[in-house]
């Protein structure tokens, strides 16, 4: 099995591993901490997509090597693919927006939940805010984001 096979299944059980913990184990257990392990998983199930499409491209000599981090994959992507693929501006924000949450929780100097949300204030008290709402939210569009790279794969992978 190919890099970008493995890394594309990864995407695929995370955003599963995403969705059965909102809407299964979430209204079970009703901790909102669990809200975070969700987001968690899609930003994990956008960085494998993304990665998935990077090392096909890479598989067939389209573009040079790129570091295993986020920020150098990231780049890579926006510069090298976004156009090729006609990949949606909006999916990019997104994918930022979500990273951009997820480094919010690592700086945040506290964290607590209350009715039902995740809250996490950073040094100046600015808070971000997480629900179960908006998560479903992310959670659809991850996966049309997820669908559509692994739709671009496979209309390339016959060529």
């Amino acid at each position: 099995m190919e890099k970008y096979q493995e890394v594309r299944d990864k995407a695929i059980k995370n955003i599963k591993i995403a969705d059965h913990m909102l809407t299964q184990t979430y209204p079970m257990v009703n901790d909102p901490k669990l809200l975070l392990t969700v987001l968690e998983n899609i930003f994990l199930s956008l960085t494998n997509s993304m990665t998935a499409l990077l090392h096909f491209e890479r598989l067939h000599k389209r573009i040079p090597p790129f570091s295993e981090n986020f920020e150098s994959k990231f780049n890579m992507f926006k510069m090298r693919l976004v156009e090729k693929y006609k990949i949606d501006k909006e999916a990019i924000s997104f994918i930022g927006d979500i990273k951009s949450m997820i480094v919010s929780h690592k700086k945040s100097s506290m964290e607590f939940s209350r009715k039902g949300v995740f809250v996490m204030c950073s040094d100046d008290y600015q808070m971000k805010i997480l629900t179960p709402d908006d998560l479903k939210k992310y959670v659809a569009k991850s996966k049309q984001i997820i669908n559509d790279m692994n739709a671009i794969i496979k209309q390339n992978e016959d060529f």
